[in-house]
């Protein structure tokens, strides 16, 4: 081989290394596309999705109690603010009891990240750092039940925790 032929390729190895590096780079710089659920083929109980609190209600607090309200036409509330972190939520456990109304408020403090339980067929859409979404349900199920966001391998890498229904 001649030493042309030798620079030829050697310059065509380092066009294809070039290029694949900036496909690369271009691919992981795209943020994740954010979309709407169609609620209408969800099942009912995933259609309560209510819209975040408004900017003028205390968002302080990186993690909320739960808030124990009472009505003689629902019976008792329960009120949880779960803030998720790259592979961790703000809280390991939530107790509620059977027939409680459930309200939990996720706020993503980072990366993108969602909050699914899948026995009561509940989930946040997928969420960029800084924004939140929040579910509710009736716990009609006795019980202790995973919840755990579905990003990646997030959950395998221990973002998840427990809802315990008594």
């Amino acid at each position: 081989m001649s030493n042309k032929s030798i620079i030829v390729i050697i310059i065509i190895v380092l066009v294809l290394i070039g290029g694949g590096i900036v496909i690369y780079k271009n691919n992981s710089a795209i943020p994740a596309p954010t979309t709407s659920t169609d609620t209408k083929n969800l099942p009912n109980n995933m259609n309560t999705k209510t819209p975040p609190p408004t900017p003028s209600q205390d968002q302080s607090s990186q993690t909320t109690p739960p808030a124990d309200t009472t009505s003689a036409a629902t019976g008792t509330s329960k009120e949880f603010t779960v803030s998720g972190q790259n592979f961790s939520f703000s809280l390991a456990t939530m107790t509620v009891k059977k027939g409680d109304r459930v309200r939990i408020t996720f706020k993503n403090s980072g990366g993108t990240h969602d909050f699914i339980i899948d026995e009561f067929n509940v989930a946040t859409k997928r969420l960029n750092g800084g924004e939140q979404d929040a579910v509710e349900f009736t716990a009609d199920k006795t019980g202790s039940f995973e919840y755990y966001c579905s990003v990646g391998s997030h959950r395998a890498m221990g973002m998840k925790g427990t809802l315990v229904v008594e």
